[in-house]
């Protein structure tokens, strides 16, 4: 039986860590841990979230994280289906964080202006993504959609 992270030195504890000496100062399984909440009676949270962090086999930091599957966390003992849901749902949260809100301000003069504005969405796609952008009169972003494609058989 393991730990239990109410026995750790509250100063070890990922709650008290992050209140105390802010979000920087935490590893990047105590960051995960708090996500996940709580352990089992064999991990604690902080464990659990250390094993999600050795699925990574492209060491691209965290960025392979986006790329897992609520199945893929499902693998883990003691990650259920409510637990991976969650860390899909703060996965596509900081995608969407990395994402302009402001891009309709921008206005696009050439080809790289707008690769500047797309870049940190699709960087780490794996699959080819067709994006279609309407632009006005004065050459701002009025909307960007992707074009959907079914799979030909």
């Amino acid at each position: 039986m393991s730990i239990k992270i109410k026995e750790l030195p509250e100063m070890e504890r990922p709650y008290e860590k992050l209140e105390l000496y802010g979000a920087k100062r935490l590893t990047n399984a105590e960051l995960l841990a708090i996500i996940i909440k709580t352990g089992t009676k064999e991990n604690t949270s902080v464990q659990l979230a250390q094993q999600i962090l050795n699925l990574n086999h492209t060491k691209e930091e965290l960025n392979f994280l986006k790329d897992l599957e609520i199945e893929d966390f499902m693998k883990i003992k003691g990650i259920g289906k409510v637990k991976a849901i969650q860390l899909k749902a703060v996965c596509e949260l900081t995608n969407r964080m990395a994402t302009p809100l402001n891009y309709r301000q921008a206005v696009i003069r050439k080809p790289e202006d707008l690769a500047n504005i797309l870049m940190q969405e699709l960087r780490f796609e794996k699959i080819e993504i067709v994006k279609v952008v309407l632009l006005n009169s004065r050459n701002r972003i009025m909307k960007i959609a992707d074009v959907r494609t079914r799979k030909i058989e």
